[in-house]
């Protein structure tokens, strides 16, 4: 598919002045038929809150893009398919010293992003919005996914020293040059768990293995996490839970 680019966003003025910022922040939003959630979500990100702004589209077929397009948004329409993959593919596109991945189905509050900005210039590397740090609540879970991003945050926390109470969630800020100091961009390290499980996932829960791995600097703020608007969960929850469990036992043995 082709890539589309668009003129910057218009910048508003915010409503209140915004706070200085030590770095530059570029916000990637994965889109795959999420026009609803766009509409209600998208116009609250206050232009003076993130210097870049890149809708990341999966082969939307509602009017996604054109919308996006219409409102002056930057777009990547990627050409392979899954989100580690349309990640990797915009990465040389991204401006900022730091990127925030955020879901525009609402799942993702808006107005969290400047407490996020504001963690990673007390200089951590990454900050998490958790869904279940207190008092945070999370309104899209059920018991499945519930038990399974608890299982895995436990996983990372035990097996590569994390401390986390949200491992898995989208929603985070960090620093755009530990994706290739983790080696998150490279293919080796999820060609096999997707081959094994017939899926396609992302790098957020590899992301937190490796940073707690590493010893970087990570923090949390509590993030709600509100019901979806529109559109369809793309959750595998077998698939990605096995592929992801598969990363998370790799890692012991074979990387540093």
């Amino acid at each position: 598919m082709a890539t589309t680019e668009l003129l910057p966003r218009p910048t508003a003025a915010p409503t209140a002045p915004a706070a200085r910022r030590a770095c530059s922040v570029t916000l990637v939003v994965p889109t795959l038929n999420e026009i609803v959630g766009m509409k209600a979500i998208m116009p609250r990100i206050r232009a003076a809150w993130v210097d870049q702004v890149i809708v990341l589209d999966g082969g939307s077929t509602d009017g996604t893009v054109e919308w996006a397009w219409e409102n002056g948004y930057e777009v990547h329409v990627q050409s392979e398919p899954g989100i580690r993959h349309a990640y990797r593919e915009v990465l040389p596109k991204v401006r900022g010293d730091v990127i925030v991945t955020f879901s525009p189905d609402g799942n993702s509050v808006p107005e969290l992003l400047p407490e996020l900005i504001a963690k990673i210039d007390e200089g951590y590397d990454m900050v998490i919005a958790s869904r279940y740090k207190p008092p945070a609540k999370s309104a899209d879970d059920d018991l499945v996914t519930a038990f399974g991003n608890w299982l895995f945050t436990r996983t990372v926390n035990l097996l590569h020293g994390g401390r986390y109470t949200d491992a898995m969630v989208i929603y985070r800020a960090y620093r755009t040059r530990i994706i290739r100091e983790l080696e998150l961009d490279q293919d080796r390290w999820y060609r096999t768990p997707e081959w094994l499980f017939r899926t396609r996932i992302s790098w957020e829960p590899l992301l937190s293995a490796r940073a707690a791995r590493r010893g970087l600097k990570v923090a949390e703020i509590p993030g709600d996490e509100p019901p979806r608007l529109g559109g369809e969960r793309k959750l595998q929850v077998l698939k990605w839970g096995a592929a992801y469990y598969f990363q998370f036992v790799r890692d012991v043995f074979c990387w540093r």
